[in-house]
């Protein structure tokens, strides 16, 4: 893959995109694209850009729009920086309280940037039996908000990086696997982490 390539087109993409989800989700890939490359200096910038934008976008976003502040605390996460903020944005927006299982994964991820487990473990059990999500997706996090359970931990994630190798899609056509990241971040800190070798993860 020619990482480099895909930077510089995901940079052009945001600087020319019309309206802010666009611009911060090409800023993303770009960020994305930095990460391959190991220039983690370039991905903080873009990853921040993405932020901006997405946070720019929040006032005109209708009800429910989980997308952006999940996006913004990823990029943060995934940059290496402080999430907090993002964190209480998703908590302020009302994830504590939403219905739909996008929502409770916006809560999910924000108490553990929060390292409010016993909350987000909840959330997570609530998305991980909901046919409408990602049920591996779901167990990483309520392992990694468990805190104890490493094997599980390592299996829950290797089925999320699988589920990334063998899609078609990815945002941006930028073939990362930033769930995979983010998750790997969260465990982190928390004394878990699975050996992972892939073409999608630097």
């Amino acid at each position: 893959m020619d990482w480099a390539g895909v930077a510089r087109r995901q940079e052009e993409r945001s600087s020319g995109a019309e309206g802010a989800v666009l611009r911060g989700n090409a800023a993303y890939g770009a960020g994305l694209a930095h990460l391959m490359l190991g220039d983690r200096s370039a991905a903080r910038e873009w990853l921040g850009l993405a932020v901006a934008a997405y946070r720019e976008s929040w006032s005109d976003a209708p009800p429910g729009s989980w997308g952006r502040p999940i996006a913004a605390l990823k990029a943060r996460l995934l940059a290496g920086e402080p999430a907090e903020a993002e964190a209480r944005w998703a908590l302020d927006a009302g994830a504590d309280a939403a219905e739909t299982p996008i929502g409770r994964y916006a809560a999910a991820l924000a108490h553990l940037v929060l390292g409010d487990d016993e909350r987000a473990r909840a959330h997570a059990d609530a998305v991980r039996t909901n046919d409408d999500f990602p049920r591996d997706v779901g167990d990483a996090l309520a392992m990694i908000a468990a805190g104890t359970d490493a094997v599980g931990y390592v299996q829950a994630v290797e089925a999320v990086l699988e589920s990334f190798e063998t899609r078609d899609a990815y945002l941006e056509d930028v073939a990362v696997a930033d769930t995979v990241l983010v998750l790997q971040a969260l465990a982190e800190q928390r004394g878990l982490r699975a050996e992972l070798d892939s073409p999608l993860l630097p």
